[in-house]
């Protein structure tokens, strides 16, 4: 490639996970089967919201936005990531490596901002559950997820042309399984400052933003639970809330520690681990977590399972 200009750059290697020979293989069937579980849970999860007339509320609206936000994340990630544990070039062309981060960053920032509207949803359902389906309207829940898009949409928009308008000209190797915005800063020759501060600048307000709304409205939740006097009522109450908070800890937790950390303290291999379980491991356990103990969901798996095997 022609030095200084990035238009020469044709492809991209990805360094992968790891260089260890002898991990290709474990590494491969440990990912397929994560994908496997993914495919299955957000899979499922979507079709019963479908098919049961029961799970036509906002919650499992917005669960159901979620699943689909899950399966497109970890399907942008994982068939490039599958085929580099197997080949002996990890290649990745200049145009799909642009389209990987685009929808990466699209479908990241709309699983943040789906967590914050169903914190809302919870808010609404618990603090004022009589109005509950006249506040959260379809017509709102749809305005919603459109918004979280929108926002999607445009941080990607700005973050991937201002990356890729960057000079890669002293290397193509990217210390990374997949193409995300700190690796590709940090393979450039270009002044890559602006690119940090916009970077810094969105990720932080979408977070924030986000972290707000999510807070507040348990704050709120959590000042309504403690004036039910029931025991069994306040443990009902706090119990529809478990599922969203430990989706909430799971996803902000890593996400702050892959964007937010002090540029001092940044690792290739950390971030690796990191985006991982952001990109593959959380996609494959929110399923599991909104379903395990959810009644709801349980009830009409088990009802269309009966359906199924009476068909059969």
């Amino acid at each position: 490639m022609e030095e200084g200009n990035h238009s020469e750059v044709t492809e991209f290697i990805l360094s992968g996970l790891t260089d260890r020979p002898e991990l290709q293989v474990p590494l491969f069937i440990a990912f397929l089967l994560i994908y496997g579980i993914t495919l299955l849970g957000n899979g499922g999860m979507i079709l019963l919201i479908t098919i049961d007339p029961r799970l036509h509320t906002p919650m499992y609206f917005f669960l159901g936005n979620l699943s689909f936000c899950d399966l497109c994340i970890s399907s942008i990630i994982f068939p490039k990531i599958q085929m580099n544990f197997l080949a002996d070039r990890k290649s990745i062309s200049y145009t799909a490596c642009t389209v990987q981060m685009y929808l990466s960053i699209v479908f990241g920032d709309v699983e943040c901002l789906l967590l914050a509207v169903m914190a809302y949803d919870r808010y609404v359902a618990i603090c004022n559950p009589l109005l509950y389906t006249v506040t959260l309207s379809r017509q709102l829940c749809k305005q919603l997820v459109a918004g979280a898009y929108a926002v999607g949409v445009v941080d990607s928009i700005l973050n991937t042309c201002f990356t890729f308008r960057l000079s890669f000209c002293s290397s193509n190797i990217i210390n990374h399984f997949f193409c995300d915005i700190p690796p590709l800063l940090a393979l450039s020759c270009s002044d890559t400052r602006i690119n940090q501060i916009m970077m810094f600048v969105l990720m932080s307000c979408i977070t924030v933003i986000s972290l707000v709304t999510v807070l507040l409205s348990y704050v709120y939740i959590t000042s309504t639970i403690l004036q039910i006097s029931s025991a069994k009522g306040r443990h009902k109450a706090f119990s529809t809330c478990t599922f969203h908070l430990t989706a909430v800890v799971l996803f902000y937790g890593t996400l702050l520690f892959m964007y937010l950390r002090p540029t001092s303290s940044y690792s290739m291999d950390t971030d690796k681990v990191a985006s991982v379980f952001y990109m593959l491991v959380i996609p494959m356990l929110n399923p599991l977590i909104y379903s395990l103990r959810n009644t709801e969901v349980k009830d009409a798996l088990r009802k269309a399972m009966n359906k199924l095997l009476t068909n059969s």
